[in-house]
């Protein structure tokens, strides 16, 4: 998608709820950059569809992998002198409260709004990376790293068929999936990836779900037309009711067809036209069937007979057939065979069958905003550092070593305090990192870094993204994540994505 850069001068003004909380950061000057995902409501429903939609397999949000922009941990990077904010501190209050029972024994409740956020990457393969629902005047905002958003160092444009699933797990969407619409990111992030910029702001369509609805019975050639969910059911009918549809349809019917299944009934030798049948049974069904001694013209009855084979000892070992094996008094090997002789009379039996077929149309429902299905956590800006932290994302990759310790199917939370210090790396154009002490590996990109969290109300204020992973020591364990400090050009950028409206994909 072919970028539009939008430089802007001067505060960017918010109102109500988000123009009070801002009031303080007045000598912030950003130049931010926004761009636009899903143009309109078609293309947004196309987007969700691509996703939900079920192949052979399963559905691409099954079938997407982390996205790693890094292939190994990130060179050892050095700890500088202290931050720098320019101006006053100040945050946003979060999307109301979520009520959760204590607990004896010492937990963290994981927040409802953290998720994955799914694309399509410049290759064309299906990636994922981690985010948050974060408070919006439209309750529809996303905030996750940069590079999930923008492509890294390729052809500078967002993301295609970028969606956030929040709660997501195995496939499922709990909540929806939330469509992204416009994209808002840093300047020095989208033209020089300026990593001190690694962060972006997306807001989402409502969110939708896509289910089946009623099955509805249609003729042959619409079923074998229609390329949904569908099923034919067989069922058994009268003869009368078969011959109707062969009269309807000109002497052969269309849905209905007849089998003969064939019959034995017992009889006797003398019974016109019965066969005599001959079977090999195991000696214990041999014993407990009824004989005629011998008298071949009794109804229903049978007689017997038994043929023991001389066998070797391989062919004794190795026998798995219905006979009897047994060792006799000379320590011979032998197998006695035991038949049943008995006479049927066979005749066939006409039964009638039907199918009808159904189709079933998929729907597609609103789920409403994201921000009122899930909530959204606060946002903070110009804070101190060396405050306590939590860290809610999927960590999915191995560490360098290959020790894979995450899965990346449920989410985790590494918790700490903040460095005094930046971080800084010349490699990955970092001169002005937060630091935390966190084992979490790729796959976590994008993650919320939350200060002043509540682990009853599962709320906080979002005050970083997860960046980059350092293995500090060199044992080949990623031991550091870091995110950019959010400063009042951060507050700016947010303060414009959280004042666009987005609405709904779906009548």
């Amino acid at each position: 998608m072919k970028r539009i850069l939008l430089p802007a001068g001067g505060v960017v003004l918010a109102s109500g709820l988000l123009a009070a909380g801002l009031a303080g950061t007045a000598q912030a000057v950003p130049d931010w950059a926004s761009d636009t995902m899903a143009k309109d409501a078609p293309a947004a429903l196309e987007v969700a569809n691509f996703w939900l939609k079920a192949n052979e397999h399963t559905n691409n949000l099954a079938a997407a992998t982390p996205y790693t922009w890094e292939t190994k941990a990130t060179p050892k990077l050095n700890a500088g002198g202290g931050y720098s904010p320019d101006g006053k501190p100040g945050n946003i209050a979060p999307i109301g409260e979520e009520k959760v029972v204590a607990s004896k024994v010492k937990n963290i409740n994981l927040p409802k709004t953290i998720g994955k956020v799914f694309f399509v990457d410049s290759d064309n393969n299906l990636k994922w990376c981690s985010a948050t629902s974060i408070q919006s005047k439209y309750h529809n905002l996303v905030s996750t790293a940069g590079h999930c958003v923008y492509d890294d160092g390729k052809n500078a444009s967002v993301m295609d068929k970028w969606v956030f699933v929040p709660g997501y797990y195995q496939g499922k969407t709990p909540w929806g999936i939330y469509v992204g619409k416009q994209a808002y990111t840093h300047y020095d992030y989208s033209v020089y990836n300026d990593r001190d910029r690694d962060y972006a702001f997306v807001t989402v369509y409502n969110g939708v779900q896509i289910g089946g609805g009623n099955a509805k019975q249609v003729s042959q050639k619409d079923y074998d037309a229609y390329t949904g969910v569908k099923f034919a059911k067989d069922s058994e009918i009268s003869e009368a009711e078969y011959q109707k549809t062969v009269d309807l349809n000109g002497g052969e019917s269309v849905d209905a067809w007849a089998k003969a299944t064939s019959v034995e009934d017992p009889a006797g030798p003398k019974t016109p036209g019965s066969v005599e049948v001959k079977q090999e049974v195991s000696k214990e069904v041999y014993d407990k069937a009824p004989k005629n001694n011998g008298k071949h013209d009794t109804n229903g009855m049978q007689h017997g007979h038994v043929h023991t084979d001389y066998v070797t000892k391989s062919v004794y070992d190795a026998y798995t057939g219905p006979g009897y094996r047994k060792i006799d008094e000379k320590g011979n090997y032998t197998i006695s065979h035991y038949y049943l002789q008995y006479w049927v009379k066979k005749s066939a039996v006409k039964s009638y069958y039907k199918t009808t077929f159904y189709v079933v149309a998929d729907f597609i429902k609103d789920t409403g905003r994201l921000g009122d299905a899930v909530g959204g956590q606060g946002f903070a800006w110009n804070q101190k550092t060396g405050q306590a932290v939590y860290v809610f994302g999927y960590p999915a990759d191995a560490h360098p070593d290959g020790n894979k310790a995450f899965t990346g199917v449920t989410p985790k939370w590494c918790y700490g305090k903040t460095s005094g210090k930046v971080y800084v790396s010349a490699a990955e154009k970092v001169e002005e990192h937060v630091g935390l002490k966190c084992s979490m590996t790729p796959g976590a990109d994008g993650a919320a870094w939350l200060i002043k969290y509540s682990n009853a109300k599962r709320l906080g204020y979002v005050n970083g993204v997860t960046s980059l992973f350092g293995d500090q020591d060199k044992n080949g364990r990623y031991d550091l994540s870091t995110s950019p400090y959010f400063d009042g050009e951060t507050a700016a950028i947010y303060a414009k994505a959280a004042n666009v409206w987005s609405g709904t994909i779906v009548k």
